[in-house]
């Protein structure tokens, strides 16, 4: 694939291509900051293959499987997008409770099963640790999509690409991030934190008690020297915000309802709010949204999450050219 001259990223070859073949992408922590430039750079030209020609040949040939044990409409359709703008095609499994699993099969025998079909495998699971299982039973490339409330290292890097598309690659250092939310739960965010550790950036964590970030992201991120405060509510911190990072407070991961409608609607991003937040800055979110984003918010151009997810397309296209070396 040819580099794209006029590329804000650095210019990759054949080395980092070799590096990223056959393997897998389980966590965050297996990406340098020279890593994701060259992730970045992939995906820019991604980019520009789509907008140019739509589809190409890039991966005929190859199969995903995508493997999703919970409910998923955004990241599956997104890989599914990916994989058939390079030319492959894709095994979608999505209604995993009417497979072979309801008959006691593990998840290690359902991997070696599906990759006697399939060259890569993209795994949805609801328990923290699965991805890495999945991975050390296959021998083909296993992409993490999210292992309930441990990470989901492919919509950080689309996350932290999507800044670097709407705010310039060379203005994430000095910025200051704020996730608002379900930050206990919030698999999303856990990631991006991670990841953004890797540029000298500050850390606003706003949230109700009972849904803080967890101690131990907290703690991996400050080993970085990276500044993090939290706070309660949101005013204090709005002004000052480069990227406002919103997430759903989600029922789902609530054992008690009641603690569930005591936070639901703890914060609400509309027209109003705004009014004090910067003019250069963007709010960002993976989406789906409740009631934590106003409609009324969706055309102000510092809305960013519809962008987010057409951003996501071009990064995980890169992910896959990487990992089937064809990057």
């Amino acid at each position: 694939m040819p580099t794209d001259p006029k590329s804000p990223y650095l210019p990759f070859g054949e080395n980092k291509h070799a590096a990223w073949f056959g393997k897998d992408i389980i966590s965050v922590k297996q990406f340098s900051r020279a890593d994701l430039e060259y992730v970045f750079g992939v995906a820019h030209e991604m980019r520009g293959m789509v907008e140019r020609v739509g589809t190409f040949d890039l991966l005929k040939g190859k199969i995903l499987a995508n493997l999703f044990y919970e409910p998923s409409t955004r990241t599956s359709s997104s890989f599914t997008a990916a994989m058939e703008r390079l030319g492959g095609s894709v095994i979608p499994i999505n209604e995993v409770k009417y497979s072979s699993v309801t008959k006691g099969e593990s998840l290690s025998d359902t991997v070696r099963t599906l990759e006697c079909y399939a060259d890569v495998i993209v795994l949805r699971h609801p328990e923290t640790g699965s991805a890495a299982i999945a991975a050390k039973a296959a021998r083909k490339p296993v992409i993490n999509a999210g292992d309930g409330t441990g990470e989901h290292p492919t919509q950080a890097l689309l996350d932290t690409f999507t800044i670097f598309e709407e705010l310039g690659a060379g203005q994430v250092d000095g910025m200051t991030v704020t996730m608002l939310g379900d930050l206990k739960y919030g698999r999303t965010v856990h990631s991006l934190a991670r990841l953004l550790s890797l540029f000298k950036v500050k850390l606003n964590y706003v949230s109700p008690d009972i849904l803080k970030m967890p101690k131990e992201v907290m703690d991996e991120v400050g080993a970085k020297g990276i500044p993090q405060a939290e706070f309660s509510t949101l005013e204090k911190v709005l002004p000052e915000t480069d990227v406002l990072y919103v997430t759903r407070v989600q029922k789902e991961r609530f054992e008690d309802p009641a603690d569930y409608e005591k936070v639901k609607s703890a914060y609400v991003i509309d027209p109003e709010i705004m009014q004090t937040a910067k003019q250069n800055m963007i709010v960002m979110h993976p989406l789906p949204r409740v009631t934590e984003i106003s409609m009324d918010f969706d055309d102000d151009p510092r809305a960013a999450y519809f962008r987010q997810m057409e951003y996501g397309l071009y990064v995980r296209m890169a992910l896959l050219a990487m990992v089937l070396g064809k990057a």
